[in-house]
């Protein structure tokens, strides 16, 4: 009987400290990025080449509306 609990010596070395509070800031950025990238990719076997796809239509888009006389996106109301 008595064994169940550590001597009180012993704790002090097994206590875990917690870490400087711009570490833990750090740590908890990174997680939340790698998390962040991990859901942006799932269900999509080549992320790489997602990623090229979406950066060749956002630069055609660029193309249109600069070619786009007006600069307004080619929309009109008309009253009538």
């Amino acid at each position: 009987m008595g064994q169940c609990l550590p001597c009180l010596g012993d704790a002090a070395k097994d206590a875990v400290e917690t870490p400087d509070p711009e570490i833990k800031r750090r740590q908890l950025a990174e997680a939340a990025e790698k998390r962040q990238m991990e859901a942006s990719s799932r269900g999509i076997k080549n992320a790489y080449s997602v990623e090229q796809k979406k950066k060749k239509q956002e630069e055609i888009e660029k193309r249109m509306a600069a070619s786009r006389p007006g600069g307004e996106g080619g929309l009109r109301w008309q009253v009538g």
